[in-house]
């Protein structure tokens, strides 16, 4: 008689596996009938999945089908950038009623205002490994010797990558500790595998030619998905400030509001973010960048490091107001991950976007796009209107079928 197990976990079973790592149509349309038998659900929604499963791969593990979101369209943005210039219509996949409707607000003005002026200041990722060492004079010195190597630990990365290029390295000793920041540049691509990977190869290079005795891939600082002070210096994605100077009568007539009042409201909501330790200042960052990434095919968890950012208003001599935003840590792609996936692809392409040479665009008009809606939320609680506005777009009151 066989031996009862004591674990509680016992004959909870695993998700089924297939060969192949289960990417056929039939596998994966076994897998989602396992899931609605293991769990008594129905997910007619989930199977209706119109992108190959085969092209999943890479993408995802376990595949049961995919999950739709609402997309909706804003505009128009006027974008006056070195990589992107024209009027703009930009794809936002959300659940949040009376977003879409306030981005398009804050973009219709900066457009009749003469559009958004975007600049990309740094394009750089970076990966920042942590070497130990028995001493702190050990950590001190492999850091002063550390330039001298560039060359070598450039053709170790290098070597692992077509497209990743080792543009600096920076070492800070903590402790007996040194922390090297391993800057690159990624071109189209997010690239964080691809530059985790070459940084690997050059850690161990230096591990292996007795330059340092161990090594951590990942010491944190580089603040990949996570809000960090470090981010705010930039070199972590894309660097990106947009500003716009709006007349007086713009902002009357289509926020009802004065640059005077934006300006104070500005200051007041300061003190409040220092208050609560707020890394930078803004309004909504977070809401613009999540439904952009899903509808654009970015990886969303991103948005933690790229909703670090600055937003400032400023009273101009003739009284009108100049409002910029400053995102030091944006983190966007044209290529690679799921930026090819379904609709992602055809989203980017609404933006002209998609593909090799589309980052820079991209990152330009996203720039533009959440400094309109930073406007446009000032604005309404400037003006009243923020609760108002959620009562009339936010509420979901399906209507009874006729």
């Amino acid at each position: 008689m066989a031996e009862q197990s004591s674990r509680p976990d016992a004959g909870i079973p695993l998700v089924p596996r297939f060969t192949g790592q289960g990417y056929a149509a039939d596998q994966v349309e076994a897998r989602r009938a396992w899931v609605e038998r293991q769990l008594g659900v129905a997910l007619p929604m989930v199977g209706a999945c119109a992108i190959p499963s085969e092209q999943m791969r890479g993408n995802i593990e376990n595949p049961i089908g995919s999950v739709q979101m609402p997309l909706g369209v804003a505009g128009p943005l006027v974008v006056h950038g070195e990589h992107a210039e024209g009027a703009f219509y930009v794809p936002f996949a959300t659940t949040e009623g009376a977003l879409v409707r306030s981005y398009e607000r804050g973009m219709v003005m900066l457009t009749r205002a003469g559009g958004a002026t975007a600049r990309i200041i740094v394009d750089a990722n970076v990966v920042c490994p942590t070497f130990s060492f028995d001493s702190v004079a050990d950590a001190a010195a492999f850091a002063a010797r550390l330039p001298t190597h560039f060359d070598a630990l450039k053709a170790e990365a290098e070597s692992t990558t077509r497209h990743g290029r080792l543009t600096a390295i920076a070492p800070r000793v903590s402790g007996r500790a040194v922390i090297v920041s391993f800057v690159y540049h990624t071109a189209d691509a997010q690239g964080m595998n691809m530059i985790v990977k070459a940084t690997e190869r050059a850690a161990e290079w230096l591990v292996a030619n007795g330059h340092a005795p161990r090594y951590t891939v990942f010491s944190g600082m580089s603040s990949e998905k996570r809000a960090s002070g470090f981010l705010l210096s930039g070199g972590k994605g894309k660097t990106v400030v947009a500003g716009a100077r709006i007349p007086a009568d713009a902002l009357r007539t289509y926020m009802r509001v004065t640059p005077r009042e934006v300006v104070a409201f500005w200051h007041d909501t300061v003190v409040g973010h220092l208050q609560a330790n707020t890394i930078g200042f803004n309004g909504h960052y977070a809401n613009g960048l999540t439904a952009m990434f899903i509808a654009c095919g970015q990886d969303v968890a991103n948005v933690a490091n790229a909703a670090v950012g600055i937003t400032d208003y400023e009273l101009t001599a003739e009284d009108d107001l100049y409002a910029s935003v400053t995102l030091p840590a944006l983190t966007v792609a044209t290529v690679g991950g799921g930026t090819m996936l379904g609709t992602s692809a055809e989203c980017l392409a609404m933006l002209g976007c998609a593909g090799a040479g589309g980052a820079p665009k991209l990152a330009e008009i996203v720039a533009s796009a959440l400094l309109a809606g930073d406007l446009s939320m000032a604005a309404a609680i400037i003006s009243g209107e923020f609760v108002n506005a959620h009562e009339s777009y936010g509420r979901n009151r399906p209507q009874p079928a006729p």
